[in-house]
């Protein structure tokens, strides 16, 4: 455990949500960062959990059962989506202002965001009006979503030099598991709040809203930044090698996105979140048509929460991994041994070998939770640590596109396929084969990725001036 050795910060009283006031003093342990990280995903990682209220929702007047006048799934489909692709363009364009105004600030205003987009959603219940769960949860809560997910990463970077795969794994698995936490809670409080004039969602919402505030608000209180230079004790950086390919330099924000390797490593983490956001969308369903009266309700909800598990586990696993076997290694051995796996499940099911089947898709999922974790230190790697919250940010877009591609290839080629007489329990073969290509086209992918060219890397005068 290492500690500041020098102090930060200037003669100035800066104000409180300043870059400058959250420069760590003298004592304070890195090991205090990632707590306050882990304060702000978890409460963000309740956006898997979402599908929970879908239910619900659908039967905001009919309270017992739908009405022609409540909303419809395919509806109600679109709150997630709206909000996965607002955090994708949030995360993107709040890059530069994360880096100018520090974690403190953006993460407070991610607070606001994602708590406010309860608020707003609740209104959006009480008065059925869909436009304003759209307005609340889609957009002011999936700027929520894009702010709180990007600013703690950056800065565990810059806290852990040594073990950026570790730090932000850490972080990130809390984005995984913050579901785990909200599907049961969010659960108990529809059932406290139900009557029999109301379902429950718009007090729960509230509830969730001020919660989620208040601890993503502790997060932003408790984050630090490093002074200038600062390195772990008896830490240093390893010289620059062609197998990890980490570079001392730096690349600016807009400088990163003239290189191919940005462009490269955005088809890699589109290519993988693809492969695995639509199945995880479609787990409870797919499983039960793969296995018909063989798989129950309550069997495929155990499913789907292992799935969960390995996606919050695979974030840490496969991310801490990368420290050593190296970020471009890593991603190869998820589009190597997922494309082999999503090819080989067709056949799993044919046979009716459920345990197979479960394994497949549980170190898919793995990978694809891995894929998030990974791809920030994979970032700093190539562009350095400077600018790497913003980078970052802009490369989320992937994630934002991912969120649509997915869940469309799985839901309109099932849909197809069944309108067309494919049984169902057949009818995921060609969406899992399609996955395999995609897989293999990410693959080739990021074995073009090289190292950035000395062209666009800054000179010690440009980073001191643009710091």
């Amino acid at each position: 455990m290492s500690s500041i050795t020098e102090p930060g910060g200037n003669a100035s009283s800066p104000s409180f949500f300043s870059k400058q006031a959250t420069i760590a003093q003298p004592g304070f342990s890195r090991w205090m960062v990632p707590p306050a990280a882990l304060a702000v995903h978890l409460c963000i990682g309740q956006a898997y959990a979402f599908s929970v209220f879908n239910g619900p929702l659908t039967k905001v007047i009919g309270i017992t059962q739908s009405t022609p006048d409540d909303w419809s799934l395919t509806t109600l489909g679109w709150i997630f989506s709206l909000a996965i692709v607002c955090l994708g363009l949030s995360a993107a364009f709040a890059g530069k202002w994360l880096e100018k105004v520090g974690p403190r600030r953006t993460m407070f205003t991610a607070a606001c965001c994602f708590g406010g987009g309860f608020i707003v959603s609740a209104i959006g219940v009480w008065t059925h009006q869909i436009a304003l769960l759209y307005l609340g949860y889609g957009v002011i809560g999936g700027i929520g979503l894009g702010l709180g997910y990007v600013s703690p990463v950056s800065t565990l970077i810059r806290w852990f030099p040594d073990r950026r795969g570790m730090a932000t794994g850490m972080a990130i698995m809390g984005f995984g598991g913050g579901a785990m936490i909200a599907a049961p809670l969010s659960v108990a409080l529809m059932n406290h709040f139900k009557s029999a004039t109301s379902i429950g969602v718009a007090e729960t919402f509230i509830v969730l809203g001020i919660a989620y505030f208040i601890s993503m608000s502790i997060g932003a209180l408790a984050i630090r930044v490093p002074p200038a230079d600062w390195k772990p004790a008896g830490w240093t950086p390893p010289a620059t090698t062609t197998q990890k390919m980490i570079t001392r330099n730096h690349v600016h924000i807009d400088q990163a996105l003239k290189t191919p390797q940005f462009y490269l490593i955005w088809l890699v983490l589109f290519l993988n979140v693809t492969a695995g956001i639509g199945i995880l969308g479609q787990a409870s369903v797919m499983i039960q048509e793969s296995f018909k009266d063989t798989v129950s309700a309550a069997a495929a909800a155990g499913f789907v929460g292992l799935l969960s598990l390995f996606n919050m586990g695979g974030r840490f696993v496969w991310a801490s991994a990368s420290d050593y076997v190296g970020r471009k290694n890593t991603y190869f051995i998820f589009f190597a041994l997922g494309a082999v796996l999503y090819w080989l499940v067709p056949s799993f099911a044919s046979s009716g070998n459920i345990a197979l089947f479960v394994l497949c898709y549980c170190v898919i999922l793995s990978m694809y939770g891995g894929g998030f974790s990974t791809v920030p230190a994979y970032l700093a790697d190539m562009f350095g640590t400077a600018f790497v919250g913003g980078i970052h940010g802009r490369l989320l877009t992937a994630w934002a596109a991912a969120g649509v591609a997915g869940p469309v290839l799985v839901n309109y080629i099932r849909a197809y396929q069944v309108a067309h007489g494919v049984a169902k329990a057949d009818a995921y073969t060609m969406t899992v084969h399609i996955m395999t290509v995609l897989l293999v086209i990410g693959f080739i992918c990021n074995l073009l990725v090289k190292r950035v060219h000395d062209k666009h890397h800054m000179t010690d005068a440009q980073l001191a001036a643009a710091k």
